[in-house]
Formats: structure tokens, sequence, C-alpha cells
């Protein structure tokens, strides 16, 4: 209950103090709108340091940096959970991990599908091992039965059965744990061609710890010029959040694709009763191994797809539900909590520290926004007229304006970094869609309020009073036949 409390707790506060003590109200929307902006200036900051290092990290030659480490025994698994996506997406997957530059005699893939996706997934199993079986060391598909007991439908409990599979073949290759690096990706997750070698420099470096795992940075490169600007505006929205992230090694969690060692993998046990189970399995470690585990930033992007559909409409029912089941990640809270009072190892300083910054994380993101919006002139409506007729009334408005104005600097930030983050425009796609890449950063505090706060509130209020989402799969659609490479 704890974060649909503290949310509804804060709103509620806004109007009531608004209309009983404005004033109060209107101190703290300066003091919110100035930490507001200079959080804004330091996530700015932290994004373009981000991109820069993003770039110069495409620009490496990884297999040089690996030459004087003991590589070669290193092999890569790779876990594709599927339910009902086309061949198309499935083959440029494929196609990407095929033409990447690591040995596919050391590559084991795993397309791992539902039962339940039918008759399609077959011919799509079918099709995938005669184009792809012969390519790399091991090609398995695997089939996740329906309704197995202990299990909620969805990416975890199928990536789990994959991973026991997977588990049994490793011990039968007689491969040492250690030298297996496992990475879980959404199906439409297309590498970048050394991600393999920047991902093996950074676990030997890490002296193949068990107790690190690795974030890549996911860019929605794959359809980003055919998508509605909205969906583009969230999706770059969420990789720019990304790369904060990775400059802030401290606060990262894994998030969706993402790559750990095998001896955890196999050892804590990928989750399969939660929605959020790419953040979870990092929960799982972190408290298995008493606080002794992090999160390695790579620094590296793999492409992943915007949300589309059949129309706008659909597109944006689509995007709500996606936000919505990544909010749902507030489930993670009171696991943590309830965690941290079990563990005695873990230290109180840290403890207190991940308690809250995850709080305060999903609190801001239901919350945030909705503040910025209504409290500049909340209490001006709800205030009275002893409050209106007062100077301080008649200032407030133009005062939040002039803070919050430098707080565009984060849009202007995005925008520009944008503009050089796009992949080549595709030769159907017309120029003026280049005028729209940047012109749609004008829909982002839209977005952040429908798309944003409102799923947040959605996901909150729904844990808090019992009613569970499950697992809701992103549907997966093209507009276009793309290439398999990937350009930046």
């Amino acid at each position: 209950m704890l974060p649909g409390l503290l949310s509804l707790i804060t709103l509620s506060f806004a109007f009531l103090f608004s209309w009983l003590r404005p004033v109060w109200v209107a101190i703290f929307i300066i003091i919110f709108a100035v930490w507001w902006t200079l959080k804004i200036g330091y996530l700015s900051f932290h994004q373009i340091t981000c991109f820069k290092q993003m770039k110069k990290n495409l620009r490496l030659d990884w297999q040089k940096k690996l030459k004087n480490l003991p590589w070669q025994d290193i092999y890569q698994l790779v876990i594709l959970p599927m339910y009902k996506e086309g061949w198309e997406i499935i083959r440029e997957t494929l196609e990407s991990l095929k033409n990447c530059d690591w040995p596919k005699e050391r590559m084991i893939v795993i397309l791992a599908q539902e039962e339940r996706g039918g008759e399609k997934n077959k011919n799509i199993a079918n099709l995938a091992q005669k184009n792809y079986g012969n390519f790399f060391y091991r090609f398995l598909i695997t089939s996740h039965p329906r309704n197995l007991p202990g299990e909620i439908r969805g990416k975890g409990s199928n990536v789990a059965f994959a991973g026991r599979i997977a588990k049994k073949l490793i011990e039968n290759l007689g491969i040492s744990y250690e030298d297996v690096i496992v990475s879980i990706f959404d199906i439409d997750t297309k590498v970048f061609p050394q991600y393999f070698l920047c991902l093996t420099y950074h676990y030997l470096k890490n002296k193949k710890s068990p107790r690190v795992s690795f974030q890549p940075i996911p860019v929605y490169h794959n359809n980003i010029w055919e998508a509605p600007a909205f969906s583009r505006v969230i999706a770059t929205s969420n990789t720019f959040w990304q790369m904060m992230q990775q400059e802030r090694p401290e606060q990262l969690v894994t998030y969706s694709s993402h790559s750990m060692p095998s001896a955890s993998f196999f050892g804590v046990n990928f989750p399969k009763t939660v929605v959020s189970d790419d953040s979870r399995i990092f929960w799982k470690s972190f408290l298995k191994y008493d606080g002794n585990y992090r999160v390695q930033p790579l620094y590296y992007p793999v492409s992943m797809d915007v949300v589309m559909a059949e129309g706008w409409l659909s597109t944006m029912i689509n995007q709500y539900k996606q936000q919505r089941r990544w909010a749902w990640g507030a489930e993670n809270i009171p696991y943590i909590l309830y965690g941290f009072l079990q563990n005695k190892k873990i230290s109180l300083k840290k403890k207190i520290f991940y308690s809250a910054i995850t709080l305060e994380g999903f609190w801001s993101w239901s919350c945030a926004a909705l503040l910025i919006l209504f409290l500049g002139w909340l209490p001006l409506v709800l205030g009275g007229r002893e409050f209106n007729v007062t100077l301080f009334s008649y200032n407030l408005p133009r005062l939040t304006g002039w803070i919050m104005s430098f707080a565009n600097i984060g849009m202007i930030t995005a925008a520009a970094v944008n503009v050089l983050f796009l992949p080549p425009r595709p030769k159907k796609i017309g120029w003026l869609r280049n005028i729209s890449m940047i012109s749609q950063w004008l829909l982002l505090p839209i977005t952040l309020i429908i798309f944003g706060a409102f799923p947040a509130l959605d996901a909150q209020i729904r844990l808090m009073l019992g009613k569970y989402l499950g697992f809701w799969n992103t549907p997966k659609i093209r507009n276009y036949k793309s290439k398999s490479e990937n350009h930046f």
C-alpha cells in the first residue's frame, strides 16, 4: 500500500492545503520548482556525459582491448523470450546475433517460446531452425508449458523455464559456470556489432565476479522513423533516463535487456511470479549476496522497438499499457523493505539509501508532473480572496514560471542529443520527418502526464487495492521492411 498512499496523500494535501493554507503551498511550490530545475540541470549534465562515453565506446576496438585477457574461454548464452511476435521481428534479432563480432562457436542461443503461442510459434520455430540453427555453437528452441504451478504468465516464467534447460545443457557440455555470461534480451533486441566483446571485457575486468550484472543502454532505433511523435518522445525519454542512470551506477538497476554471470543467473533463480522480472532479478541477487551486488554500466547500446500498433488510438492504448506495466515495478518496494528487515547483514546505510531512492523514484514518477501542472495556479483558485489580494499571489505564477523556464534546459538537451542520436532516415520517409524529430519535444509536458503520471498512479492504486496486474506483452509491429544492419 505504501507507494500508492504516498502519492495519493501528496496530491490530496496539495488540493487541501491550497484551500486551507495557500501561503504554505505557494512557498512549497517555489522550493519544489527550484529543486526540480536543479535536478533537471544535474540529470542533463549526466545525459551529455553518458552520450559522449557511449559514442567513444562505439568507436573502440574491443577485441584489441581483450587481447591480454583470457576471453577465448568465454561463452555467450542468449535467451530470447517470445510470445506471438512475427517472423520479421525474430529474423532481425537473430540476424544481428549472427553478424555480431563474437565467435559463433562460443555462442548458445535459446529462442524461448510460449506453448500458448500455438501453431504460429511452431512455424516460426521451423523457420528459425532452418535459417539460423547451424550458425551457433548450440541453437535451442524451448516451449514454456502453460499453467505451470507457482508461476504467472509472462517473460519471467518463460526465461526461468529456458534457464533450467540451459543449465542442464551447460553441465552436459562440461562448461564452467564462470565461463558463461547470460544475456536476457527482449525479442526485439538487436545487438550492435561489438556488444559481446564489450560485455566480456567488463566481465573479465571484474574478475568473473558473480556479483555484478551488466546493463547496456536501450535505444529505440528499430522503427523510430515510422513511429508516431508521442511514442518517439516516450521511448527516447526512457533512453535518456537510462543514460543518466549509467552515470549514477550506485542507483542503476537491471532493466529490460541486460546480462549477468551464469553463476548468479542459475544460483539466484530467475523470478517467475512477478511482472517486473528484469528489476526483481537484481533485488533477489542483492539480497542473496547481502547487499554486495551491483550493476556495471556498459555505456554501450542495444536497439529495440518503439511502441507501435495499427493506428494512433491503438498505439496510444498500447503505450499506456506498457508504461503501466513498467510502473508496476512499484511491487518491488514491499519486496525490498521486507527483505531488508529479514537480512541483518546488509548495512543500515545501504538499506536507507536504496529504500529512499526507490520510494522517491516511484513517487516522482506519479506526482512530479502533476505537481508542476497544478501547484502554480491551484492556490490562486482555491486560496480565496484573502490570499488573492496579496502581492505574493500576484507574483507566484510569474516567479514559478521564471524558475521553471530554466528547466527547459532538459528539453533543449533532449532535442539536441536526439538529433545526434538518430539512425539514418529510411528513403521512404520524407525529409519533413527531420523537422518533426525536433518539434516532437514540445509534446514532452503532455506525455509526462498522460503516459507518465497517470499510468504510474494507475499501477500504484491497483497495487494498493490488491487489484494485481498480470504480465502484458507489448505487441511488436513494424510498418516497414528494414535492413538487418544497425547504424548509429
